[in-house]
């Protein structure tokens, strides 16, 4: 930390019991004892998740603002999301540090969103839908190259929500020694979530690609990212169009493959 102005949070081990604590936690509460001892200290931004605010596992009958209370699903990876803002906040409260919450749903890059609809073994995330379908109806889809239409609870298509890299990026630099950034908590996420029935209408038209409702016990949520239009002045720029032909239009470089980093 030494000579050091800025710290971006991101670590994480996702659903790993045996590290996630060290890294996300007790990580972060020695940087920000760090930055509250330094002379260079200027400014501590985390990035959060929406796992903090349960995802999609609890029904919401509004948007969801900053102002719900922390919610984590079941795991470790989402109480320790709450575990990470309830900290840098106490640390704003206590030493008034000059700290930033940016609150991401799923991160989106290359042709991450492609692969999260594989019903494949190299689908990128959860759910797994070849676990969800069952393997001889997931190979049958995979070699047609069909895509899961998300069903919630009540069965119809679930909005879920997401960011993609860039726009997160350019949330962070909005927030760099921002006064208006200073002890808060942002939702930054696409204007609005993806509705995996219109995500499947728009495949089935720009690539002909066929949609398979896959029922799930889970629900619709809306993250309402109008804060930080307000007080950082961000626009995302990624809509469900913009997301899907960027996934689709992408190409790996032979140096590059898609690696699984951690569970989850």
């Amino acid at each position: 930390m030494e000579d050091v102005s800025h710290v971006l949070h991101l670590a994480t081990p996702k659903e790993t019991p045996e590290a996630i604590m060290d890294v996300a936690v007790k990580g972060m509460f020695w940087l920000l004892e760090a930055c509250r001892q330094s002379p260079d200290f200027r400014q501590f931004i985390l990035i959060g998740g929406d796992a903090s605010l349960g995802h999609f596992f609890y029904p919401s009958q509004v948007p969801v603002t900053e102002a719900q209370r922390h919610t984590a699903y079941p795991g470790c990876y989402a109480l320790s999301k709450v575990l990470e803002e309830v900290m840098l906040e106490q640390y704003h409260v206590q030493y008034r540090l000059s700290t930033c919450c940016l609150r991401a749903p799923w991160i989106m890059d290359k042709d991450d969103f492609k692969y999260q609809l594989s019903f494949g073994p190299d689908v990128f995330g959860g759910p797994r839908w070849c676990d969800l379908v069952g393997p001889e109806r997931a190979a049958k889809y995979r070699e047609s190259g069909a895509v899961p239409i998300m069903l919630d609870a009540h069965g119809v298509p679930l909005k879920r929500n997401f960011v993609h890299v860039e726009d997160l990026v350019s949330a962070i630099l909005c927030a760099l020694d921002q006064p208006a950034a200073v002890g808060q908590t942002f939702n930054v996420c696409m204007d609005e979530p993806v509705d995996y029935g219109a995500l499947a209408r728009y495949l089935a038209e720009t690539r002909g690609l066929a949609g398979v409702p896959v029922q799930t016990p889970y629900f619709s949520t809306w993250l309402d990212n109008s804060k930080a239009k307000f007080l950082l002045n961000w626009r995302p720029v990624f809509d469900l169009k913009k997301m899907t032909d960027s996934a689709w239009e992408y190409r790996r470089a032979a140096d590059d493959p898609r690696i699984v980093w951690y569970p989850g």
